[in-house]
């Protein structure tokens, strides 16, 4: 499928048990979901000056922020029936989780550190699980209104110029009129980029980093926040992408699915293991991620 052709429901076929109607709800519901979401987050990010720009208050505007868009999400995801597991949300025990064949995993505002330096750099992410793996994954950037789609064995996608709204509806006939197919043709470049957490570096990324010199003198090195990364790689404008942070299963679900879809994989670093999830612990191991 080149960029300009979009898909069709008789080239994507009803998989992993999710029959097609369902799954065109399904998909139909979790875009509008992000969207609304990031209306709700733009509302904030444009009026910050009417609050105060803290981590120690319960009523900093990233809070507020992140509550709003997962009560958005919460209400969007609900009608589904399908349970939510959500940074912003209630915590759950393992023993309540551990079961589910299929549920939402969601992080309503990742990247909440370059929410608050106002550098534009944070994201919507909503993951579809069954049976502990992603199947249908977005990532939205509401201030770039880019969204980013993926679903597993058919590929991944980007739509650009999707405005946060939170009162529009989308239905799976209007997202697949909207889709060009990743990677990008003209993201394409000739030094190697690498990418890393604009906020979150230790001394063991800058020593990857160095071991990574050794094989691509010249490598360009892209600060960036939140899931993006994957975004960027999956677009195909950087290469490979190291994290030796802290990172939960929400920021990471919906990222490498899209990653996937678009040719490229994840994988712990150092052990080189998929990346697992609903574990009883929700943190992930460090890892790298090539295009």
């Amino acid at each position: 499928m080149t960029d300009n052709q979009k898909y069709t429901t008789t080239e994507i076929e009803p998989s992993n048990d999710i029959e097609q109607g369902i799954r065109e709800y399904l998909w139909a519901r979790q875009f509008t979901a992000a969207v609304r979401a990031g209306a709700a987050i733009m509302r904030i990010y444009e009026h910050s000056d009417d609050y105060d720009v803290s981590l120690k208050s319960d009523r900093t505007p990233i809070t507020i922020a992140d509550r709003m868009a997962h009560e958005t999400i919460k209400r969007e995801l609900g009608e589904t029936r399908i349970p939510i597991l959500s940074e912003e949300g209630r915590e759950m025990r393992y023993e309540e989780r551990c079961n589910w064949e299929l549920f939402w995993l969601v992080d309503p505002l990742d990247g909440t550190v370059e929410f608050i330096k106002r550098n534009n750099e944070f994201t919507v992410n909503i993951a579809l699980m069954q049976n502990n793996r992603c199947v249908s994954a977005i990532v939205y950037v509401p201030y770039l209104r880019k969204m980013y789609l993926a679903e597993r064995g058919r590929g991944a996608w980007l739509i650009e110029g999707v405005v946060p709204d939170d009162t529009t509806e989308y239905s799976f006939e209007d997202i697949e009129s909207m889709v060009r197919s990743l990677p990008l043709q003209e993201a394409e470049h000739d030094r190697y980029r690498v990418a890393v957490s604009r906020s979150h570096q230790t001394e063991d990324t800058h020593q990857h980093i160095a071991m990574l010199r050794e094989h691509y003198p010249d490598l360009e090195v892209v600060e960036q926040g939140s899931s993006y990364k994957f975004c960027l790689l999956a677009e195909g404008r950087v290469d490979y992408y190291i994290r030796t942070t802290q990172t939960s299963e929400w920021d990471t679900a919906a990222g490498e699915l899209i990653l996937l879809e678009a040719g490229g994989s994840t994988a712990a670093y150092p052990s080189g293991q998929p990346l697992s999830y609903n574990k009883e612990s929700l943190y992930n191991p460090w890892f790298v991620a090539r295009r």
